[in-house]
């Protein structure tokens, strides 16, 4: 689940409904002379204008200073930011316990960023006891106003029983509202559902639908999951070219997965021109991140001389990190190796694997963690 806190600061939320234009000389000074009669629109909006340096010098002490003012008089965007400001220690020192007791005021007014920060509050344990029925409960109430985020949170919890009972058909309904709202996370834990049927019926056309929604945006594990079903033909048309295009762009993100399945396409000219020494590159790629099966096909370069130097002690190295996380294929490699001595020992010669990582071994639900 998301478990950052969600930091926005806009205008139209301090201001209460009221719009104002760009910060002019005029606008400012007519928000001081509001703010110092007490105003608490004026006093939160001039707390803004500090905040972001808008038609003033960025001051975020004194951002803070109008913030509290505000906050202090009700006003609940106030107090929202004023608890993030001390959050993360913007223009006053960080307090986790001050920043829940200024999203919980926000929160008991009705306002849905602040229910979604003291949700992650009670989620993580940051400057309030960890209580996750308390997060269920405050991320529910973000929720049901839209929060997409929030929706998101909540059915990780109905996925996990975090709070709740689970209840993966809960789980469903709540990462549709957020996937419906554009959330690229939510749109690829749907796709994942849809793949393993769990919470809906198994629908591989749907989830390469919502794989695609979130590639679209970026994710890379979304990119990662279309280039499987693009493998495949999971859900559309099998088309080796997408399927590398798709693979590349996760790769170029850092997904282990998807730079494994790019060396697999190098590999064997499937989209792209046949090089081993691209396969090569991606498969250290993700082998330095630990994947087991690229770890497993870097040795197996190592011993051919494919795409790189022979050099039969490397090739143990990598077949050695591939065997301490269980690839029994590399286990079985390595009875052959003897310390430094040579491979010629009458085992077989190892070949890299070249199967795509299947797409349910991709579809575990995402629990990405972002700041906004």
């Amino acid at each position: 689940m998301n478990k950052t806190i969600l930091s926005i600061a806009f205008t139209a939320l301090l201001a209460a409904g009221h719009v104002f234009a760009a910060n002019s000389y005029e606008t400012i000074q007519m928000w001081k002379e509001l703010a110092a009669q007490g105003n608490q629109e004026a006093q939160a909006a001039l707390a803004l204008a500090y905040y972001e340096g808008d038609g003033v010098l960025m001051n975020k002490s004194e951002a803070v200073k109008w913030y509290r003012k505000a906050a202090e008089q009700g006003c609940a965007p106030a107090q929202y930011l004023l608890g993030l400001c001390y959050y993360k220690g913007d223009g006053v020192a960080k307090d986790l316990q001050q920043a829940v007791m200024w999203f919980r005021k926000a929160a008991e007014q009705g306002l849905a960023e602040a229910q979604f920060n003291l949700g992650v509050s009670y989620e993580n344990g940051e400057g309030v006891e960890k209580d996750l029925q308390q997060a269920a409960i405050w991320y529910r109430k973000a929720a049901e106003q839209g929060c997409a985020l929030a929706q998101f949170n909540l059915g990780g919890c109905y996925k996990n029983g975090h709070g709740v009972a689970k209840d993966l058909q809960q789980a469903v309904m709540w990462w549709r509202k957020a996937a419906e709202q554009g959330l690229a996370q939510a749109q690829y834990n749907l796709g994942g559902c849809y793949v393993n049927g769990e919470g809906v019926a198994k629908d591989v056309q749907q989830a390469a639908v919502w794989f695609r929604k979130a590639a679209e945006q970026g994710l890379a594990d979304g990119q990662y999951s279309l280039g499987v079903c693009y493998t495949n033909g999971y859900g559309v048309a099998k088309d080796v070219q997408q399927a590398a295009m798709w693979y590349r762009k996760a790769a170029e993100q850092g997904c282990a997965q998807a730079q494994y399945n790019l060396g697999l396409c190098y590999a064997n000219g499937h989209g792209v021109a046949k090089d081993l020494q691209q396969a090569v590159m991606w498969w250290r790629k993700a082998a330095e991140q630990g994947l087991a099966q690229a770890q497993y096909n870097l040795g197996g370069c190592y011993v051919n001389g494919e795409g790189v130097a022979k050099d039969v002690q490397q090739a143990a190295v990598w077949f050695r990190k591939a065997a301490e996380q269980g690839l029994a294929e590399a286990k079985e490699v390595l009875k052959g190796f003897k310390g430094t001595q040579s491979a010629d020992t009458g085992n077989k010669t190892p070949e890299p694997t070249t199967g795509a990582l299947s797409l349910l071994a991709l579809a575990g639900l995402a629990a990405r963690r972002r700041r906004k």
